[in-house]
């Protein structure tokens, strides 16, 4: 192998034949899948000096043109085309090429994989899915593989999971009485689960302002649309424009998409009810696997020189860093960095099982770890909070909900940003950034399925959050300033003011809240009135 590059960063080593540590079963017998085809993401990245110059920018604020960031941050030419020589050469059907050439998607059979990748391809089951993935590293000839940073979707297997909780009413509450209910509004605002738009807009001092996300664009990154019927009939118990003209649905591959299971609808209803006349991109990634999830991100970046006011995104997926190859991570940062030097705010949920989630993100019985993709060092993670209100609207208390996600990253270092009261010592990307309502048993008001419903998670808290920033670039617009640059380095300075409200109680199980920031619920929750008036 001295004349090949091995990518030992894009896969996690697996045994022979039998169970591994997390309950997957590995299993080499059969070769009936070796006709099966796979499609792998060959990733290039520009130089090291370009990468780190492009980090400082967004660590200062600033914001670099589309058009300038794929010019001046893509990879070497020579480098693309010898990869993609290469790949027709050994019969790959290269699928798709990123715009700016630094993600290339190749299509080929199992055995061909095998041949060309010198990798072992075993069947691997996990809850009762099997997979084939690859059980050792991938390498190319070194005159090939030089621009190559990793091989993305060999072990499809690691799949990104949702971070939304439903909640299972009793009988008399406000769920009970709506269901089933005609589509007319909603004129009882009790200031009770499940909470409408205008109970979380005046909870978190939203309500009353001049801007209503008009001129912005929310990005939602999911795997599959709402239903418009689920959508119209939200607007309408909440007194919202019903028009769908503001929806635009993109299905990335094109390919069939799966049912919906209401993530989906809770990201696109809450993002679309606090910003109410913003408009509202849905991309759907078509599954959870990164391979789907890079090509979407891809699929945005695209589109930013022509959608100037996509300047948020919201994204309520995760799965917890040991869980991750460093190779997938890297690939993934690399798109979330393009995303932040191009003023583009991305809002992810940190989880909903506390401090230890499983591999499935939906239980605490894992490893102490912090969840990707709200770990990357170019977003902002967003962690939840039980919200109780009084009869009034006013706030009765705000505590850390026990689910939400939180950590220290094993992948990110210290961001220069993340400094202030609270901030614990070491040198390691500290999760969440902000957080705001998330827990089921105080949950969100949902139509899906034309059935109202009490949701909860951190997957509510990150449309929510997008919706913020909307309002607050619209605010900047009237201004006349520009839209907001990579939030991180702007909002932690304004810790301990009056743009952000301390939640000092609770605990998500290894980490508590206290004063200043806390690994459960980051620098607190928005007052977004004085948050306009901090930032435009």
């Amino acid at each position: 192998m001295s004349d090949r590059k091995v990518f030992a960063n894009s896969v996690t080593p697996l045994p022979e034949d039998g169970i591994t540590p997390t309950g997957m079963i590995v299993n080499k017998k059969g070769i009936e899948h070796k006709k099966q085809k796979m499609t792998l993401l060959f990733s290039l990245d520009p130089p090291k000096e370009t990468i780190a110059d492009l980090e400082a920018k967004v660590a200062r604020g600033e914001v670099v043109p589309p058009k300038e960031l794929q010019k001046a941050y893509s990879p070497k030419p020579a480098d693309v085309k010898k990869l993609k020589d290469w790949l027709k050469a050994k019969g790959y059907k290269i699928t798709q090429t990123s715009k700016d050439n630094s993600s290339i998607y190749a299509e080929h059979t199992v055995a061909k994989i095998e041949d060309t990748l010198k990798v072992n391809m075993v069947r691997v089951t996990r809850d009762g899915v099997t997979y084939t993935s690859a059980q050792n590293a991938p390498s190319l000839p070194k005159s090939v593989g030089a621009g190559v940073n990793a091989i993305i979707g060999l072990q499809p297997f690691r799949q990104a999971h949702k971070n939304s909780r439903m909640f299972v009413p009793s009988t008399g509450n406000r769920i009970s009485k709506a269901k089933g209910a005609p589509a007319g509004p909603t004129t009882n605002i009790s200031n009770a689960p499940p909470y409408l738009v205008a109970e979380i807009m005046k909870a978190y001092n939203a309500d009353g302002l001049n801007v209503t996300g008009k001129g912005q664009t929310i990005a939602i990154l999911i795997d599959t649309f709402p239903a418009d019927s689920d959508l119209q009939k939200f607007w309408t118990k909440n007194n919202l424009p019903t028009s769908l003209s503001r929806i635009t649905k993109i299905n990335v591959k094109g390919g069939p998409l799966p049912p919906a299971e209401g993530e989906e609808t809770l990201d696109a209803e809450w993002a679309s009810g606090i910003a109410r006349d913003a408009k509202i991109r849905i991309y759907a990634s078509g599954s959870l696997s990164f391979v789907d999830l890079d090509r979407a991100l891809d699929r945005i970046i695209a589109d930013l020189p022509n959608q100037p006011g996509m300047r948020q995104l919201s994204i309520s997926l995760g799965l917890g860093e040991t869980f991750m190859s460093p190779g997938e991570v890297a690939v993934e940062h690399a798109k979330f960095l393009q995303l932040a030097a191009a003023g583009v705010n991305v809002f992810v949920s940190s989880g909903d099982a506390g401090s230890n989630p499983s591999a499935s993100g939906h239980s605490s019985n894992g490893p102490l770890q912090a969840e990707y993709e709200s770990s990357d060092s170019s977003v902002i993670g967003v962690g939840g909070t039980r919200l109780t209100l009084s009869g009034g609207g006013t706030v009765s208390s705000e505590v850390a909900w026990s689910g939400s996600g939180g950590g220290q990253s094993i992948f990110f270092d210290r961001p220069i940003w993340q400094t202030g009261t609270g901030v614990p010592a070491g040198n390691k990307r500290l999760v969440p950034d902000v957080s705001s309502a998330a827990d089921p048993n105080k949950g969100a008001f949902l139509v899906f399925q034309g059935q109202t419903s009490q949701i909860g998670g951190t997957s509510w808290s990150a449309p929510m959050w997008a919706g913020f920033c909307a309002l607050i670039n619209q605010a900047r617009s009237l201004a006349n300033k520009p839209f907001l640059p990579f939030l991180n380095p702007l909002i932690y300075p304004l810790m301990g003011t009056s743009a952000f409200r301390d939640i000092k109680s609770g605990s998500n199980g290894a980490f508590s809240a206290g004063t200043g920031y806390d690994r459960v619920t980051g620098i607190g929750v928005p007052n977004v009135k004085k948050l306009i008036a901090a930032l435009a």
